[in-house]
């Protein structure tokens, strides 16, 4: 009896042990809160762009405010929000694990449209659809001239930089708020790839651009650091040969130039190419730096088991997106499927709500110890 009970109390003294460790490292329910960030920081394009282009109509032509108009949004908010998808975005899932607020756009604020609904500390997204790590004039010297705007990562860089004032008031001030704050350092670069690809500059010529994305990132991740810095997601680039609009634009009868799954071998090698090079610089950075976590997010491998096996994650097919295919009257969704849910690609270069929902899940899990 003795024996029996000094084994129960060893069993529950484990087991309290335990659960003190899961709650210190975060664990929760799918998207329980936690609270160990305080603010959320995002830069990249229109993957993470939770609203900057709406508030930028003025200087957009009428092919780059599809984004702007329903069926956009009409999961989720039930209206479009800036957001290039039916719903939320990775950022968003994020945010709301985190316990934090949907991530306001610096542009809303900037303009006094939206400051009086924002507090200093509660983060801010500097994404912009359409954005490229590397600024236009690197694309215009290569005769890319279809760059959709010049909000840089570097000019994103430089609107964070200005808008610090408004969050910290002093440098130990600015480590310490910023030291508790979580940077999402894209995805960024996706477009620098997009762009070139759209006017069919072959594969060969676009690996030459890597090595001046990847340092363009490394640098932004530099100075974020000096600012005070202390966590930093940067994101990888998704399989692009299994989006929706490059088996169209790139479609032939070679059936070699596909993978298993129908998607494009040599678009997606690239994108491999791109983050095994990038997650080599990332690696550089953590030596350099100690005293930060900077944390790869492998968007390629959370979003490559939703093309490989759709149906066992409730998708039809990877074939077709949800909303009708091609350009009407300045809209890439001229009309919606009746549920997006069943789809993983929203507008052919886009994901669903329910597809960013699923790889959100997946860059939780493997980085549960940020959350």
């Amino acid at each position: 009896m003795a024996a029996y009970s000094s084994s129960l109390t060893v069993l529950l003294l484990l087991l309290h042990v335990t659960a003190m460790s899961m709650i210190s490292m975060g664990v929760a329910g799918s998207y329980g809160q936690s609270h160990r960030y305080k603010a959320i920081y995002s830069f990249g394009d229109s993957l993470a762009d939770t609203g900057n282009l709406y508030y930028e109509t003025e200087k957009l032509s009428a092919s780059r405010t599809s984004c702007l108009q329903l069926p956009y949004g009409e999961t989720y908010f039930h209206r479009p929000t800036g957001r290039c998808s039916d719903g939320r975005l990775i950022v968003d899932f994020l945010a709301q694990k985190m316990g934090l607020p949907l991530l306001k756009p610096y542009l809303g604020i900037k303009n006094g449209k939206i400051k009086k609904d924002w507090k200093g500390r509660e983060g801010v997204n500097f994404a912009v659809a359409g954005a490229t790590a590397l600024n236009s004039s690197f694309f215009i010297e290569r005769g890319i001239l279809n760059i959709a705007t010049n909000y840089s990562l570097a000019v994103q860089l430089d609107w964070f930089k200005h808008l610090l004032p408004s969050i910290c008031n002093s440098s130990s001030d600015c480590k310490k708020v910023l030291g508790n704050s979580l940077f999402l350092v894209g995805e960024i670069g996706g477009n620098d790839f997009n762009h070139p690809l759209f006017l069919r500059k072959s594969v060969e010529e676009i690996k030459a651009y890597i090595p001046f994305v990847i340092n363009e990132i490394s640098s932004a991740i530099n100075e974020l650091i000096h600012l005070g810095a202390r966590t930093m997601i940067v994101p990888g680039n998704f399989p692009i040969g299994c989006n929706v609009i490059y088996l169209r634009i790139f479609n032939t009868t070679n059936m070699k130039e596909y993978d298993e799954a129908g998607c494009l071998k040599r678009l997606n090698e690239l994108a491999q190419d791109y983050n095994k090079k990038l997650r080599v610089e990332i690696n550089r950075l953590q030596r350099l730096y100690p005293n930060t976590n900077i944390i790869y997010a492998d968007y390629y491998r959370a979003a490559l088991p939703l093309y490989h096996s759709p149906k066992r994650y409730g998708f039809k097919t990877i074939q077709n997106s949800c909303c009708a295919a091609g350009v009407n009257n300045g809209s890439r969704c001229p009309s919606a499927c009746y549920d997006p849910s069943h789809y993983i690609s929203w507008d052919g270069i886009h994901l669903t709500e329910e597809a960013y929902n699923l790889i959100a899940k997946r860059i939780i899990k493997w980085t549960l110890r940020l959350f």
